[in-house]
Parts: structure tokens; C-alpha cells; sequence
């Protein structure tokens, strides 16, 4: 592996999302996703200000660090309102 470069692959959003519209029904998908992540953007905001860890978050949940990172991470993993409802009734927000 010595000698292999790593050469990152540019990515234009705005160009990307301006093609991306153009296909059937990707637009109204996209724009329904804008109230999760919104949400999502909250609840971080929330457990950033509270200063509870993601293990301390977990904990009042009763699930793992690891589960509450993956939550946390939507975009990649994230069933988003599953997360709100458990952060909800674990009292901490």
C-alpha cells in the first residue's frame, strides 16, 4: 500500500442537486427530507448545549454510544424520528 496516493474525488453539490432535480420525483424526495434533517440539526444542537456525551445520552436512553452515533449520523444510517421519539422520553432534552 506504500505509493498508493490518496486523490479524493471533487464533488460540486449545487451542480450535483441542479442535474439531480431534473429526474422524476427527486425533487419532491429530496425536499421531504429537509424536516428530518432539520430536526436532527435540534436534537445535536440540543445535546451540544446540555453538554451530555453520547455516552451519557445512550445511558438515559438505555442503548449504546455506538447506536446513539449512528443515529446521530443520518445521512448515513438514520431512521431520524426513532431517534427523536427515544430522546424525547428519555428526559434529557
Amino acid at each position: 500500500m506504500a505509493g498508493i496516493k490518496y486523490d479524493p474525488v471533487p464533488h460540486d453539490h449545487e451542480a450535483f442537486l441542479i442535474k439531480a432535480r431534473k429526474r422524476k420525483g427527486f425533487s419532491e424526495a429530496y425536499d421531504n427530507l429537509e424536516e428530518e434533517y432539520l430536526l436532527l440539526h435540534e436534537m445535536l444542537s440540543a445535546r451540544a448545549k446540555s453538554g451530555l456525551t453520547q455516552e451519557a445520552v445512550a445511558e438515559r436512553m438505555g442503548t449504546t454510544k455506538s447506536a446513539v452515533s449512528r443515529l446521530e449520523s443520518a445521512g448515513k444510517h438514520g431512521p431520524i424520528y426513532h431517534y427523536a421519539q427515544k430522546v424525547c422520553t428519555s428526559g434529557w432534552l
